[in-house]
This record gives C-alpha cells, structure tokens and sequence, in this order.
C-alpha cells in the first residue's frame, strides 16, 4: 500500500456516522414519468442485496493480482483478483466476523488484514501466510490496533494502538521479520496521528478544538520538540509529507468557507497555498516513489479526483466510465498502474485496473446482480429547497419510476449519520429497495451538515433536534409540493444521529410524519456522551463542546432535546433496527425506547440482532432487516388510512423555546 493509497491518519469522522454513503447526481427537474416505469420489475431484497460490494485493492509486488475484501460470501472476506481480469481466489471463509484487507506485504505475498468481534471496533492486525495459516499481531485484549502505513524501507510498518492507554492511541513500529513492535511516540497529550514523514524523523499531529477546528503539530521524533503549525483557529489536517522530507501538505478553512491545500516547508518553517478548489479539498497524498500527486475534492455530495504529475503539474486524463463517478484510486508501488473504483446512485461501484503506459483499462468485477436489470434503478438527483427560515438545503433526491401525477408516490425523509455527516454518493442498496417498491426518498444534508462550509457546519451547534429538525420538516413539505408525491404519506428513517432525527420527529414534532424507521440511533444523550468509547477520549472535549457537557448545565438541554424521556408525545408508528455489539449507540438506547412508546399503545417493531455492531455488515441481516423495513412502510405508511399533518411546522412544539 502506498502513500495514495491510504486515507489520512486521522479522519474527521462523526461519531455517530452511518457506514453507508448516499448517491446524487443532476439537479432538480420534474419530467414526465420514465417509460421504464411500463416494465419495471419489483426485486426482493435477496436480489437486491445479492450486488456485491469490493473494498480494498492493494497489488501483489509483482504487480500480477490484487487484493480485496468483498462480502459475496455474506460477510466480508479477503479475496484475490488477477490484475488482467479472471476469478476470484478467496483466501479466508470467516462465517462471523468480517474480513477487511489491509495490504500484500511490499517484498512477498504475505498478507495483513483487520477484524473486530462482531462489529464492536475493537479492530486487530492479522497476519495471513501463503499457505493459508494466520496469527494476530496485536493480541493485546480489548486493545484497538490500528494500521497507517508501511516504512519506507519496507522492513516494518507502523500503527497504532491503546495497549498501554485505552485513551489513547500510540505510536508502534511492527519489524516483519521478529514481528516484535517497538514503542515510538507515547500519546499522553490526546493527540491524533496524521502522518508520519518517510524519514521518520517527523511525526504530524492534530488536537481537537470543537468537531470543525483543530490545530496541527509537527513533533520532531529525535530531539522531542513539538511546533504548533497553523496560523489561527481553524480546520487543520495533515494529508503528506512531500517524498523528499522537506515539507509537509496539510488542508485548512482558515479565512475560508472551504478546504483548501496548504505546503509547510520544514526548514524554514513558512508556508505556502498550494491548491484551492470552490468545495473541500479532503484528501491529497503522493504515490510510493513520488511520481503522482492525488486530491480528492467533495464536490456537491460527489467525489472528484485529480490526479497531477508533481514532476510537471500535468493533470492526468482519468478514463471515467461513462455515467459514473470515481471513489477511489491507488497505484502499484512501480507506478505504472492504477486500480480504482467507479460507481454512481443508480450502480455500485466495480473495480478497474488501468495500465498508465499504454492506457489498457481492464473492469475486475461486475457487482450488479444480473438479475436486476440496470434500467431498473434510480439516478438520483442534486436538489435544494428553503427552509423555515430562507435558509437553502441541499438534499438528494430519488424518485421512483412509477411515480406520476395519476399515482402519486409515498416518501420518506433519509437523515444521515453524525452530527456532521452528510449523505453522498454511492449505492446503497436499501433505498434502491425501496424505491423501486414505489418510495421516493429524500436525502435531507440539513444545516450541520459537512461539505457546504464551515458556517453551515457549525449551525446546528448546542442546537441539535431544533433547526436540524426544522429542516427535515422543510425538506417533507418540497416533497409534498410535487405533483408526483402523496403529500400526506411521508415518513420519516434513518441511522445513527438520522435515527435520533427520526425519534426526535415523531416525539417534538409527532404529526409531522406518518411513520419513523430508527436505525440505531440515539434516545438519550447524556447517557451516550457519558459512555463514548475510550479510544475517542481525544475528541471527546470537542463533542462536548457542539451537543452539550452531560457533566453540566448542559444535561438539562440534553435532556430536553432526548427523546427516550418524551415517549408520551409519540403517536405515529415507529420501527427500530438495533446491533447488540454497537459501541456508539447501546442497546439499551433503543431497547428503552421500544418500551416506552409501546406503553403508549402505538404500532412499534423491534429488530435486534446479536451479532452487529454501528452498522449491518451481513448479508443474511440485512435481507433481515431490510425486508421489514418495507413491510413496516407498506402496512404503517403505504396502505394506511391517511392522517391530518399540520400546516405550521413545529409550532409551539417542545423545542420552540429551547
């Protein structure tokens, strides 16, 4: 795995995101109902869930195969693929926890390669021989390892774990040959490893200020010396130190709504603006050798890549399927080839290998089901409506091809996970279920949403199921405005923080909405803020700092805006989906919440499953699920007698005041 290969460090992920991306693209137009829509076949989950999804991709050192993870066995498992196309090799049969590749090793074909228990992130390194034997390289109990990168020598590799802290994440130097790790950097500052220099003389480390802003460190490994990089408070992120060590890369917002790239010269200490785009630069990294410099841009709920020469500055033509979008890209360690991803909201995403030196492209899989009929799914479109307030929304909207002015559809507000996440491209297999049984589905990116700017991020700050919700609320009311919607059968699902959005509707604002689909998400969050997981200790005083202090006044707030101690006020029925393994949001969230609406004498469905954690990774779980998800909506939502939904959003509701 090379240096483009691999994500940054340190990501600045929500803590209650929802692995699943959304998918958008167009903008917003209402044209006559496809003619699709005459020989539309309806799937079963089974065929929709029978897509494959391949993840990783790292190439074998001679460059002859690849390796992934790819769930078509009903849980991830490691695979290899010949670079020139042909079948799978599968190399493990794991048939309870998932299997994610990490990397070939650089000089031979043995392999590393991650596993919790059952979704509870307690990740481990594994170490998988040629001849099928493997052994865990952190066997630390209830320690979370984590892989960064290989060394340039190639004779170890580094990461990270909380074996001496469970607080805190150090620095270790894995030696491939006695398999014996070596402490580098002891974190007792709670600081966030972002890069390491090819040196190894320099390490980039970030601290959290609130969820947006944090500073960044340059910490010099042999004199002990720590230099705070950036300016003034902002949003700070190391991407790279440049192949020669004389610089570091790193992205900031400083006096800025957007992401911007930023070099830091290492002898002199000054710095420079390097690459600036309309929308968030989020990631740029060097190939192994140099040759390549790759940025990835969030463009409007999408990913751009570009792909530049650093010799030259030259852009790279990348060959883009047509219709598609690139996720990913990485090249073998010679830089002579390149993998990547392309896949859109209306296709998942196949795997590709491209030989840069005379542009012989090869697709590596074919993911769809070939039962479904590719005509048969829905490219989503880029819309923006106002709400309450005048402010514009962006939202991704998915309508179904039987939807018409004759047979208006039902709909569903989809909120993403977070706070701060946002809903973006990608398959995602779930909403193309329902669509395709006739649901259109709004994918609401309310204010505190990422990728828009710093200000609409930080606008939901110490004010979550208030203007967040009024948002959701906004984005029912455009739907019900289109001619092709039945404006009076729209519900409300999602996961995470979307599934505290949902609970939080149909407790503050209960005739809002005609259903809600809770996805594991919160009820109560004094008790999750008081219970997130050590390994977060770093950004926990950030966390605080946007939802509320449970250990403060704050937890009267928190209270207030806590579903769980509103039950009374749900009226409308109300399904939740909950993994026992999940370390984010407890079970006993949702097992709480179940209980107390059903005192209430409203419809509510309960889904658990034992053996899942923040996330559904199996297959056989997810037909599970899923399938009752449309059950719930045909029978609650769909075929239900229609109910009076107020004019005036959330006026005089619980929050109005708060």
């Amino acid at each position: 795995m090379n240096a483009a290969t691999a994500y940054p460090l340190r990501m600045k992920l929500s803590f209650l995101a929802i692995g699943v991306a959304l998918a958008v693209l167009g903008c917003k137009k209402e044209a006559a109902a496809p003619t699709v829509a005459q020989s539309l076949k309806a799937y079963t989950i089974e065929q929709m869930m029978d897509n494959e999804s391949v993840g990783g991709g790292s190439f074998s050192p001679d460059q002859s195969k690849l390796l992934v993870h790819s769930n078509r066995s009903g849980i991830y498992n490691l695979y290899t693929v010949p670079a020139a196309g042909g079948e799978f090799t599968a190399l493990t049969a794991s048939d309870s926890s998932s299997v994610f590749a990490i990397s070939y090793f650089p000089r031979d074909e043995r392999i590393l390669f991650r596993m919790d228990n059952n979704g509870d992130e307690v990740f481990h390194i594994y170490l998988l021989e040629p001849d099928g034997s493997h052994r865990d390289l952190t066997p630390e109990e209830g320690a979370r390892s984590l892989f960064y990168r290989w060394a340039k020598d190639k004779n170890s590799f580094y990461f990270g774990s909380n074996k001496r802290d469970a607080n805190f994440m150090d620095l270790y130097r894995m030696d491939l040959e006695t398999f014996k790790p070596t402490l580098l950097f002891q974190n007792d500052g709670g600081y966030e490893l972002e890069a390491i220099s090819p040196d190894e003389q320099y390490l980039a480390l970030a601290k959290s200020i609130n969820t947006n802003d944090s500073d960044l460190f340059l910490y010099h490994l042999g004199e002990g010396t720590t230099t705070r990089i950036n300016a003034g408070q902002s949003a700070n992120t190391a991407q790279d130190f440049t192949p020669d060590n004389t610089a570091l890369l790193y992205t900031t917002d400083d006096g800025s709504e957007f992401a911007y790239l930023m070099k830091y010269h290492l002898a002199d200490g000054t710095r420079e603006k390097v690459l600036q785009r309309d929308w968030d630069i989020t990631g740029s990294s060097f190939t192994e050798n140099g040759k390549y410099q790759v940025t990835y841009i969030n463009q409007d709920a999408k990913t751009t890549i570009e792909v530049m020469e650093a010799g030259t500055g030259k852009q790279l033509e990348l060959p883009i399927p047509e219709g598609l979008d690139l996720s990913s890209v990485a090249f073998s360690d010679d830089e002579r080839t390149m993998r990547f991803f392309a896949g859109g909201s209306h296709s998942p995403a196949n795997l590709y290998v491209l030989d840069l030196e005379d542009q012989q492209m090869v697709r590596l899989t074919d993911v769809l089901n070939p039962e479904i009929d590719p005509a048969h799914l829905v490219r989503a479109e880029v819309v923006r409506f106002p709400s309450f307030d005048g402010l514009e929304i962006p939202a991704i909207y998915y309508r179904p091809h039987q939807a018409s002015e004759t047979q208006p559809a039902p709909a569903l507000v989809w909120v993403h996970g977070g706070p701060g996440g946002q809903s973006r491209q990608g398959f995602n297999p779930l909403i193309q279920y329902l669509v395709n049984h006739g649901y259109a589905i709004l994918a609401v990116n309310n204010r505190g949403s990422s990728g828009y700017g710093k200000t609409f991020y930080q606008m939901d700050d110490l004010n979550h199921g208030d203007k967040d919700l009024k948002d959701c609320i906004a984005g029912k009311d455009w739907l019900a405005g289109l001619p092709v919607i039945d404006g009076e059968k729209i519900g409300i699902i999602g996961g995470s923080y979307g599934g505290y959005m949902t609970m939080a509707a149909l407790t503050f604002a209960p005739e809002e909405f005609g259903v809600g689909v809770n996805i594991f998400g919160v009820t109560n969050w004094i008790r999750t803020l008081r219970s997130i997981p050590p390994w977060w200790e770093s950004f926990k005083e950030a966390l605080y700092k946007e939802l509320g202090d449970p250990y403060s006044a704050d937890s009267v707030r928190l209270r207030a805006i806590s579903p769980l101690f509103h039950t009374e006020q749900v009226t409308r029925p109300l399904m939740v989906l909950q993994g026992a393994q999940d370390p984010r949001v407890l079970q006993v969230e949702s097992d709480e919440i179940v209980a107390g609406v059903r005192k209430n004498g409203v419809p509510v469905e309960y889904v658990l499953f034992e053996d899942e954690g923040h996330g559904f990774l199996k297959k056989e779980n997810q037909v599970e699920g899923y399938r009752k998800i449309l059950e719930f909506l045909d029978t609650h939502l769909k075929n239900a007698p229609v109910s009076p939904i107020r004019d005036n959003p959330m006026e005089g509701g619980a929050l109005e005041n708060e």
